[in-house]
């Protein structure tokens, strides 16, 4: 502190009006400027043996290079060069310091300065661009990605956070693609966002991998805890929660309205990915269901778009057949190929979400998969004011929707019973 004596020694001596900037620098930093200004002008004394006359101040204060600014009688020091690596501007604090003004009274002054500038720092980091990352299970040119990812974000904005404003969104579309899931977790992880939305199981699975640190908030995942994602429903702990699309038993639903839907059918072929946990649940849900309607049931793996093709080919050869898609990421991907075989074998279909009917299938029974997305915004504003996912419960779906497709219903040449059409949600026409 030894810099600070020729000030306090010289300071009454002065008594200029002094005015201090405080606007890219800390006080401490002020204050060494200040008392090397102070010091200079007790040299120009020394050398001119009078005091100079007061010259007007005046400072530009819109001028981002405007640092500080001391005025001891002999205007500004055109030699003054600001401080650079500090804190954006947050105040300008003119100070009129008389001749009379006491030490300890400066002192005090500037204490209460320094007293003050961690809470300006901490309310501009309360204000600072936050981070949020997206890893999606479907392609960017889908048109469903694209209704989930504008749900999600206007449901952020209603909530106070704007693209470019408070927040910054990093999207990532994996497009069902292995090495791009592992790709563009890393990616999303290296970017230390303050939260990442998952959509699906692969985009969790993956993001668990590289991190367990950044908060996870998912959607459309299907038995979480199963999975491994979290400890429970209750209390997910760890760095993941989120929002599930249905439990295992609706799976069985679906043979249900597919009977209902073609009385005759007593063969169904089953469309899931072997290689979830998801997958092997739901087919196990079916297979409980379909042991007490007398229904022969096939396993067709919905990854790959060819083997899809040969299998509902060849399921096809024989009569009375019906398909049930379980939910998964390549299912989503290739449902118009699903959607167009099933069509043209004459197969009934059953689907667990709305786009598939909307797409020219028969029908389904599930959540709305857009609600989930709108629902995830409200856990991502939570943690990014400070909650932790490890707090926040795995959520369900409260609503189911029953989606029939009338004009393919037609094609396909069945009747549908006014009982269905009645509890029917939506009937596409």
């Amino acid at each position: 502190m030894r810099f600070l004596v020729p000030f306090f020694r010289d300071f009454r001596r002065i008594g200029a009006r002094t005015i201090i900037l405080l606007r890219r620098m800390s006080p401490v930093v002020a204050l060494w400027r200040l008392s090397l200004r102070c010091t200079k002008f007790r040299r120009d004394r020394r050398y001119c043996g009078h005091r100079l006359a007061p010259a007007p101040i005046a400072f530009d204060e819109n001028d981002p290079s405007a640092t500080l600014a001391v005025h001891c009688g002999n205007g500004f020091d055109i030699d003054f060069t600001p401080y650079q690596n500090t804190l954006e501007p947050i105040q300008c604090c003119p100070l009129s310091l008389g001749g009379d003004m006491r030490r300890r009274e400066f002192i005090s002054l500037l204490g209460g300065a320094a007293a003050a500038w961690p809470l300006a720092a901490r309310a501009q980091q309360a204000e600072r661009m936050r981070r949020v990352g997206v890893l999606m299970n479907i392609p960017s040119n889908d048109e469903e990605g694209q209704a989930r990812i504008t749900a999600f974000a206007q449901a952020l904005q209603k909530l106070g956070w704007t693209e470019g404003g408070n927040v910054r969104t990093h999207t990532r579309w994996a497009g069902d693609d292995v090495d791009r899931y592992r790709r563009y977790a890393e990616e999303l992880a290296a970017l230390t966002p303050d939260v990442i939305l998952a959509s699906g199981s692969p985009s969790v699975e993956a993001l668990l991998r590289v991190t367990r640190s950044v908060p996870i908030v998912f959607a459309n995942v299907i038995d979480p805890v199963g999975a491994g994602f979290v400890a429970s429903m209750a209390r997910p702990g760890g760095n993941t929660t989120g929002f599930t699309a249905y439990e295992y038993s609706i799976s069985g639903k679906w043979l249900e309205l597919l009977k209902e839907f073609a009385p005759n059918v007593t063969r169904v072929a089953v469309l899931r990915e072997p290689s979830i946990a998801a997958g092997i649940g739901q087919f196990a849900a079916i297979q409980s269901a379909a042991s007490s309607s007398r229904v022969e049931l096939s396993a067709i793996d919905s990854r790959d778009a060819s083997e899809i093709e040969r299998a509902l080919a060849a399921f096809a050869q024989e009569p009375n057949g019906g398909v049930i898609i379980a939910a998964g990421s390549s299912a989503v991907t290739h449902r118009q190929l699903i959607i167009s075989l099933a069509m043209r074998y004459r197969l009934p279909n059953v689907y667990p979400f709305r786009y598939y009917p909307a797409s020219g299938g028969l029908a389904s029974y599930g959540p709305d998969s857009i609600a989930d997305f709108k629902r995830a915004a409200a856990y991502v504003d939570r943690i990014l004011k400070g909650e932790k996912p490890a707090d926040l419960p795995v959520q369900a779906p409260t609503k189911y929707e029953l989606i029939i497709n009338l004009k393919t219903a037609k094609a396909l040449g069945l009747q549908i019973p006014d009982r269905l059409l009645a509890l029917a949600d939506e009937v596409i026409e």
